[in-house]
């Protein structure tokens, strides 16, 4: 993968967190708000890493903010829709973006490279772990743009998975890793005080 073939990324964070109670890309893993470790493990392997969230967000002075074009909030395809619309009009842009959550920091290192090596034409790449799908870590074509607009003009397609059943698609399968207490899928979200608990236990085991 080269310099010059690396996709944009946009971080997730628009959600309302209702689970967690709080903002969770500002949550303090280790010593780093979460959307910032998502961002460190994003950096190598994509030319530019944006943070979805509304305007005004406490990262957007850490990083390039993109906002949702849709004032509706309908769920992660919005912030799905901003990426591939802002590359989509950019005149020399990349053919794809990927997109993660904010809560996953445990991403792999060559889930890049990998999901490009699996790009067939215009279809949609999304990563799996032991027979689950991840739909939201995914490279999308940005060719994707006008069908995505037209598809969220529509209040009951709100399903990531409804969306992209329309479209060719693949499955790239990432292994687990070792945590402290068993196997990790590497898309792990942190969604409770729980899962926060875990994450710091990984981070303190100091295998990722």
């Amino acid at each position: 993968m080269t310099q010059d073939s690396r996709p944009p990324a946009v971080i997730l964070a628009g959600g309302l967190s209702r689970r967690m109670g709080r903002d969770k890309a500002e949550l303090i893993l280790g010593t780093t708000p979460l959307a910032l470790r998502v961002a460190d493990r994003l950096r190598p392997q994509t030319s530019a890493v944006y943070l979805n969230a509304s305007e005004g967000h406490p990262l957007a002075a850490r990083l390039p903010l993109l906002q949702d074009t849709r004032p509706d909030r309908p769920g992660p395809l919005a912030g799905v829709l901003a990426g591939v619309k802002l590359f989509a009009e950019l005149p020399g842009g990349p053919t794809h973006i990927l997109t993660t959550p904010c809560d996953n920091p445990f991403l792999p290192c060559d889930l890049v490279r990998r999901l490009q090596d699996g790009v067939r034409g215009d279809a949609i790449m999304l990563a799996a772990c032991n027979g689950r799908t991840h739909p939201i870590t995914a490279l999308w074509p940005v060719t994707l743009a006008d069908d995505l607009e037209r598809w969220l003009d529509d209040p009951d397609h709100r399903r990531v998975f409804d969306f992209v059943a329309r479209h060719p698609n693949e499955t790239v399968e990432f292994a687990s890793f070792e945590g402290p207490f068993g196997p990790v899928d590497p898309f792990f979200n942190i969604n409770t005080p729980e899962d926060l608990a875990m994450a710091e236990a990984i981070i303190e085991q100091g295998t990722v």
